[in-house]
């Protein structure tokens, strides 16, 4: 049965470039502090790879259980670790709800093996040269029973199920980039079919580990950059593309007087939402009725908008179509690109963005969009340089991606 009650944001996790943990991430937006940095060994080197915004100080022994790690790797570290920030940051314990009515939602993406995990099969296969036909009788005995369940795309979701032991839906969204806002989604129209009370939705990706890196397409990279910290600069007219990173997040939705009966924070009301396709041809038009559709849903006209947090990739063709779309909708709304602070996390950059939109709207301040210097004249969008204050409690969550995916989810803050 269609459930029309508010549905709102009663947890937050992050495991991110700029911070582990809401406090940390604030304190690196407030600072206007990039996760942007050189690989190690790369100092002298000037080619787009040798960027990246790494997690840095993760250890999954604080946040999980050490017994479970061994079938995990380190993108379903993160996923499962942001969830159960989340569901302490909501205060959901055990027996608080129907375990039936607890459903578990992800984005993910494929999950690349580490190569260091497959060395011992390597050398055993060495000394077989072009045997190749022995291979397969000789490698698998170095490899680990349960090496599989590590690199499983919906690992994140059954791990967190399992944790909170929710027996409701389970599912993993995998759209690229444009993987989160689907899966906010979804969760949602669990919550208002009635087919959940309380759902655990998130995202974790990593694109700069070394296996999937070859996979990744280097065109949309940074080509110019005179340091790590300016290499990505959304919008901005010297703007040469972005980098690739980690991360992780996840929420804690619900219909509002479930948080309220549990005594839990509430941070944020989902106002409304909207995901669609579109060939690249079409991109700005879909865009801009996307987030048509999404202020209608919400009951909100575009002078109510606080923010939009753009997708904001730094690509040139990207964020031009982007902003010409927004400035058609939200002429005079102030822009706000996270991805200057973190880049590019695969499925997990939407959920990273939306933590910063709820932060920004806990605090009423807007962090500075990074390196925006020079406004360029094809893209109409009002980008703030410095922090600044917020003069209303809605934002708008715009994300796309380059095979034609677009989502639009507007929130409004509970404070």
């Amino acid at each position: 049965m269609w459930q029309s009650s508010e549905i709102v944001i009663s947890g937050v996790g992050v495991v991110s470039p700029i911070g582990i943990g809401t406090d940390a991430v604030w304190q690196s937006l407030f600072e206007n502090r990039s996760g942007v940095r050189r690989r190690p060994g790369c100092e002298s080197v000037h080619e787009s790879w040798v960027l990246a915004a790494p997690v840095e100080d993760f250890d999954a022994k604080d946040h999980i259980p050490r017994k479970s790690l061994k079938v995990m790797c380190h993108e379903v570290q993160m996923g499962v670790a942001a969830a159960l920030m989340a569901i302490a940051d909501a205060k959901l314990g055990p027996n608080l709800v129907d375990p039936p009515r607890i459903a578990t939602v992800f984005a993910s993406e494929a999950f690349y093996a580490n190569p260091a995990d497959l060395v011992p099969a390597f050398r055993q296969c060495i000394p077989l040269g072009n045997d190749v036909s022995s291979w397969g009788q000789v490698a698998p005995r170095e490899i680990e029973p349960l090496w599989m369940l590590k690199y499983l795309p919906n690992m994140v979701a059954s791990h967190v199920s399992i944790f909170l032991n929710a027996q409701g839906p389970s599912n993993t969204v995998v759209l690229g980039d444009n993987s989160s806002l689907p899966a906010l989604i979804e969760g949602i129209e669990l919550l208002q079919r009635g087919w959940a009370d309380v759902v655990i939705v998130g995202a974790t990706g990593a694109q700069m580990t070394p296996t999937a890196s070859v996979y990744r397409d280097r065109s949309r990279l940074a080509s110019q950059f005179a340091s790590a910290t300016e290499a990505v600069r959304p919008f901005d007219l010297h703007r040469s593309g972005t980098v690739f990173g980690e991360g992780a997040a996840a929420f804690v939705i619900e219909r509002l007087e479930s948080a309220q009966a549990r005594g839990a924070n509430v941070l944020a009301r989902v106002r409304g939402s909207d995901r669609a396709f579109a060939v690249p041809a079409q991109m700005e038009e879909r865009l801009v009725r996307s987030i048509r559709e999404t202020l209608a849903r919400a009951g909100v006209c575009p002078a109510d908008v606080g923010h939009v947090n753009a997708n904001g990739t730094g690509v040139v063709s990207e964020d031009r179509m982007e902003a010409q779309g927004l400035a058609r909708v939200l002429p005079n709304c102030p822009v706000f690109a996270p991805k200057s602070y973190f880049g590019l996390l695969g499925p997990s950059t939407g959920a990273v963005e939306l933590v910063c939109s709820l932060l920004s709207l806990r605090q009423q301040i807007l962090p500075a969009t990074l390196n925006y210097r020079t406004p360029d004249p094809d893209c109409p969008v009002l980008v703030r340089s410095e922090n600044t204050p917020l003069t209303s409690p809605v934002a708008l969550i715009v994300n796309q991606s380059p095979t034609g995916q677009v989502a639009a989810l507007a929130i409004e803050s509970a404070v």
